[in-house]
C-alpha cells in the first residue's frame, strides 16, 4: 500500500509473536525475510541494515503509530533490530496516552493482532514470478494494526494476570472469528 507521501505499508501478523504484559510492553516481529505477502513482495534479509544504522547515527527513533496514522503515536519502541527471521521490535504503549490503553485491551481481547512497517522502497527487483524482491528499505514507523498483509500469520497476545482458561477461551473465539471472516472473504 502506498501513500501520497510515497511512504509504503506493510502488514504482517506472526503466530505467538507479539506480546504485551501488565506494563504495558508489547514485542514482536514487524516483518519477516522471505513471506511474500498479498502485494507480491518478499522482503529479503538485510533490508532493514542501513536505514536503522542510520536511524542510530542520527539519535532518532522508530516510531510507533495506531493504524499508519501519524496523528495517533500511541508508545515508543526501544529496539528494533533485524535477526535472522525478520525485523524484531520490543518497546512500551504509553498508558498515559488513551489510545494506547485502548490498544493494550484490545492487543489482551485478541481483536488487534498485527503489526505494519511505514517504509520508503530504496531498492528492488522483480523475481520471474513478477514478485518484487525488496532489499533496501528505509524504516519509518511500525504501527499496531487490525489487518495484516500476510493472512497465514498471526498474533497470539496475552497478559501476564490472564489464567490459562481465559486465555484458551479469547484463543478459541479468535479462530472462531477468523473462520467467519474467512467464510465472508469468499463470498
Amino acid at each position: 500500500m502506498q501513500a501520497e507521501t510515497g511512504l509504503e505499508t506493510k502488514f504482517a501478523r506472526f503466530g505467538n509473536g507479539i506480546t504485551v504484559n501488565g506494563d504495558h510492553v508489547i514485542e514482536g516481529y514487524a516483518s519477516l525475510f522471505g513471506a511474500c505477502d498479498q502485494g507480491g513482495d518478499i522482503v529479503s534479509k538485510g533490508a532493514y541494515g542501513a536505514s536503522l544504522k542510520a536511524i542510530a547515527a542520527e539519535d532518532r527513533s522508530v516510531k510507533m503509530l495506531w493504524q499508519h496514522d501519524p496523528a495517533q503515536p500511541i508508545g515508543v519502541w526501544d529496539e528494533v533490530r533485524e535477526d535472522a527471521r525478520g525485523l524484531w521490535v520490543r518497546g512500551r504503549l504509553l498508558p498515559e496516552v488513551a489510545k494506547s490503553r485502548e490498544a493494550a485491551e484490545l492487543i489482551t481481547a485478541g481483536a488487534i493482532d498485527g503489526l505494519s512497517i511505514g517504509y520508503r522502497t530504496v531498492k528492488a527487483t522483480k523475481n520471474n514470478k513478477g514478485q518484487r524482491l525488496l532489499t533496501e528499505l528505509e524504516l519509518w514507523e511500525v504501527s499496531l494494526v487490525t489487518f495484516p498483509m500476510l493472512p497465514s500469520a498471526r498474533v497470539a497476545a496475552k497478559s501476564e494476570d490472564m489464567t490459562s482458561e481465559e486465555d484458551a477461551m479469547l484463543r478459541q473465539t479468535a479462530a472462531a472469528l477468523r473462520g467467519v471472516r474467512a467464510s465472508l472473504a469468499r463470498r
